[in-house]
């Protein structure tokens, strides 16, 4: 696997990794392809940190050092959005005024909640706080739709009291498939997100049973990403994807460039 769809640099505001430490570890590792996807979650939180993303800033330093490594890799611009549906608008905006090469839409929120922090799910209880994360990503379709692919579809499991031990796709089937297949009518795929195994729950985000679910209903796009915030975590375990991929019904997987989908085989 020689091309990660997911990083972060200095640029978010939960890292501290420049930029440019991050491209010498990647040519380090022989990486072919790296796409920054920093973080723009508008009307976060507040939490001490800014999400807010310094566009022209990061514009700025891509350009220089895509220029810089260009013999030596390819660097791709994206960016994650922070998906609520109030901020569609804004959002239709903002991807208009920039370059992007590739758009990640997540949810980080959950009715202005983030599940990152205990109190989420002491208000609600697991089961309820999984369900609303997932009604909540159905909500953000509903309102926008203008990315490529959904990030880190179970994001949520990561910080639930008892992490993913008692979930389940089975338990949500209704609901994840009605998440599925408005995905697949609009185009838009999923990634397949290393971090979950770098966080302990012994799968990717999304875990196995979703995306051979999503294959089998036809679902194609999907991009790999290990969702680093410094340069030890770039293309975390991603020697084990081909095969977990390949297990769960796919032949390729994909990359973007100009917003554009070019599948490669695994």
């Amino acid at each position: 696997m020689h091309t990660d769809f997911h990083l972060h640099t200095d640029f978010s505001g939960d890292s501290t990794a420049p930029m440019v430490n991050m491209i010498k570890k990647g040519v380090a590792m022989g990486l072919k392809i790296m796409c920054f996807t920093e973080h723009m979650d508008l009307d976060y939180i507040d939490c001490g940190l800014s999400f807010e993303l310094d566009t022209p800033s990061y514009y700025k330093k891509f350009q220089e050092l895509k220029e810089y490594y260009k013999s030596q890799i390819t660097l791709l611009f994206g960016v994650e959005l922070g998906l609520q549906p109030h901020l569609a608008s804004l959002y239709k905006d903002f991807t208009n005024q920039y370059p992007f090469d590739f758009i990640i839409g997540s949810s980080h929120l959950v009715n202005h909640q983030d599940p990152y922090y205990p109190e989420f799910f002491q208000s609600q209880g697991e089961q309820q706080g999984f369900y609303d994360y997932f009604q909540s990503i159905l909500d953000n379709l509903k309102a926008f739709a203008d990315f490529d692919v959904y990030g880190h579809l179970d994001y949520i499991v990561r910080y639930s009291p008892n992490q993913n031990k008692y979930f389940s796709y089975s338990e949500y089937k209704e609901i994840l498939d009605e998440i599925l297949n408005c995905l697949i009518e609009k185009g838009i795929g999923i990634e397949c997100n290393t971090s979950g195994l770098k966080y302990g729950l012994g799968h990717p985000h999304p875990n196995e049973d979703i995306l051979r679910r999503y294959r089998q209903l036809g679902g194609e796009i999907l991009t790999i990403g290990s969702d680093a915030h410094e340069p030890s975590q770039i293309g975390y375990e991603f020697s084990r994807i081909s095969d977990i991929l390949m297990d769960c019904g796919f032949q390729y997987y994909t990359i973007f460039k100009e917003r554009k989908s070019e599948f490669v085989k695994l």
